[in-house]
């Protein structure tokens, strides 16, 4: 007989966490059913936990998980374009590619505002045995056969994201730009700085090991907040001018204030911080030269898609960029609530755990 329940990783209620047993998921027409091998945790998922999107109750988490097709929907099983078996990533952003939002360009935010992201948020995720995806041709990626598990799960979420707040930030070639905050997504939004053509990459992070891995990603400076005002620090750096672009990656109203300051008049701060608590999050009047400084802010949710997802592959695939490093730790399932509770306190200098599944 074969089995029809799985173990998952949900959200109890605001601070409550726990593993239980759940049917496991059947595909509509249009879907797919992956088994999960490989997942990381994210810090969104502990603000969600927190309580930043509202009470969840019995809530599957995760959004950056990788495996092999379980089961096929029917429509998806006719394309021909996959097979059980096959190994596929799943961006953490899953859009329709049918509605209003997403047929005018805007994917992420599909069927209302944040609406693309699905995965812990409107359905289960995939911090789970097998998981579910909802229109599958457009949301399944191969895996190249040269790339790990673990490898591919990074374009989930943290490659994703961190390049479009490069994007976003329209970075001159040779321009200048400032990254707050070093974390996973900050990261790759300094290798996607690079990427961009930046010349001057300034990093701000004051946790050591997170300082080296931002040089060792493609910082050319890292200004330690906790030592200088880094406002005034990136102004010294950029001849007084500020610089061309601030990507604001972390979700703090302070470091979204800083982004605004240290830009110069014209550049453009790019957020991709997830701002989990506040009701608002201040804009510094003056250096926003009292509303009329030509300064552009963007924001934007993690791009999805196969077709984004299987860029983002190929980068890793040639070698532009290797995520690896940031796995700091590495758990199996059954240790999947002290990985998450490590990642609320990032304790043991934590920057992404690996979740692997038998």
């Amino acid at each position: 007989m074969p089995e029809t329940t799985m173990k998952c990783f949900v959200m109890r209620g605001i601070g409550k966490v726990a593993v239980m047993e759940k049917p496991i998921p059947r595909p509509g027409p249009f879907d797919a059913i992956i088994r999960t091998t490989a997942a990381l945790i994210c810090t969104s998922d502990t603000h969600t936990v927190a309580g930043a999107i509202g009470d969840r109750h019995d809530l599957t988490l995760g959004h950056e998980a990788v495996g092999v097709i379980h089961e096929l929907g029917a429509a998806v099983a006719e394309s021909g374009r996959f097979k059980v078996g096959q190994r596929v990533a799943v961006n953490a952003i899953t859009p329709c590619y049918a509605c209003d939002n997403c047929q005018r360009g805007y994917s992420s935010q599909c069927g209302g505002m944040l609406g693309g992201w699905k995965f812990a948020n409107v359905k289960d995720g995939s911090m789970a045995e097998y998981f579910h995806v909802n229109n599958a041709l457009a949301n399944l990626a191969p895996i190249p056969a040269a790339l790990t598990d673990e490898q591919a799960a990074y374009c989930c979420d943290m490659l994703s994201t961190g390049f479009i707040g490069a994007e976003f930030a329209n970075i001159p070639i040779g321009g200048s730009v400032a990254i707050f905050a070093q974390g996973p997504v900050g990261l790759m939004a300094t290798v996607g700085a690079r990427l961009r053509g930046a010349g001057l990459v300034i990093g701000v992070e004051s946790m050591p090991n997170r300082i080296a891995l931002a040089k060792k990603y493609g910082c050319d400076v890292v200004v330690d907040y906790s030592k200088e005002d880094p406002v005034e620090a990136i102004k010294r750096l950029t001849g007084g001018h500020g610089v061309d672009s601030a990507i604001e990656a972390l979700g703090s109203p302070k470091t979204f204030a800083a982004c605004v300051s240290a830009t110069r008049p014209g550049g453009t701060i790019s957020n991709i911080g997830y701002h989990g608590d506040g009701d608002s999050v201040p804009i510094p009047r003056l250096d926003w030269g009292v509303g009329m400084s030509d300064k552009t802010i963007r924001t934007a949710l993690c791009p999805g898609g196969s077709e984004r997802m299987g860029r983002l592959l190929r980068l890793i695939e040639s070698g532009r960029v290797d995520p690896l490093a940031m796995t700091t730790h590495r758990f199996a399932f059954k240790d999947i609530e002290r990985a998450f509770h490590m990642m609320q306190t990032k304790e043991d200098g934590m920057i992404k755990p690996l979740i692997t599944f038998g």
